[in-house]
């Protein structure tokens, strides 16, 4: 990420507003990029290297709340959502797959150049997040007893023993990781793992749990990285260093 200059990408189907932020970021020292639905956004996300996306939740085709369960199911990009003021449980929605943060429309832009600088602070402060993010930056994580080969789904224990993660177990290690101590529902980890194939009251993350605690703990049933939170979800606790 370039602290000096980050790269904002607006989505919204609202060409007077994108006008507007586009103005008004650019004065306050940012790059600024724009797109006006889901496929704009992924063809710039192709060809820029955005550092956070402001995304509108109600627009023609893909709404922001599909692209948003998208973006965290494939990136550790931040994002902000724009929501109506009577929106609230889209908003509610919003934050439960993942979003950073949301503004309610009509804003000041002023607001919104707050809100990004603060989710801007939060990503850069959280290493392990920041490097799973990066291209080639963060490839190998240290916790507890583990090395962590990100992109060879590979865990190598400190005696040299290495054990193979599968793609759900890496999926699900990799997004508790990027979000450590924060509280992650079922439904959040099912987007994140299986993504549109999810279905609701799921139990395979129970499954991947359990399978991924008998891999990376030295005690199953009192585990010290992979936390329980009885009627919400599941928290990764513990240091993370980037190796390389």
């Amino acid at each position: 990420m370039n602290r000096q200059t980050p790269h904002i990408l607006i989505v919204d189907d609202h060409r007077e507003i994108r006008d507007a932020l586009i103005r008004y970021f650019k004065k306050s020292g940012m790059r600024v990029s724009v797109a006006e639905d889901g496929r704009a956004m992924n063809r710039v996300l192709q060809t820029s290297a955005i550092d956070l996306v402001v995304l509108d939740i109600m627009m023609p085709g893909e709404d922001g709340l599909s692209l948003c369960r998208t973006l965290r199911a494939t990136s550790d990009l931040p994002v902000i959502l724009l929501t109506a003021r009577d929106g609230e449980l889209d908003r509610i929605i919003g934050l439960e797959i993942g979003a950073d943060d949301y503004v309610v429309k009509p804003f000041n832009p002023r607001e919104l150049l707050a809100r990004i600088n603060a989710v801007l602070r939060r990503t850069a402060a959280n290493p392990a997040r920041e490097g799973m993010a990066g291209a080639g930056v963060g490839d190998v994580l240290r916790f507890g007893r583990w090395v962590y080969h990100v992109h060879r789904h590979e865990l190598e224990r400190r005696d040299g023993v290495s054990l193979s993660l599968s793609t759900g177990e890496h999926l699900l290690l990799k997004a508790l990781i990027n979000r450590r101590n924060m509280i992650l529902t079922r439904d959040q980890l099912l987007d994140i793992v299986r993504g549109r194939e999810a279905q609701a009251f799921d139990r395979s993350i129970d499954n991947l749990i359990n399978r991924l605690r008998k891999k990376i703990e030295q005690d199953p049933k009192s585990p010290e990285h992979i936390i329980t939170h009885w009627g919400t979800g599941y928290s990764f606790a513990g240091e993370v260093d980037i190796v390389s």
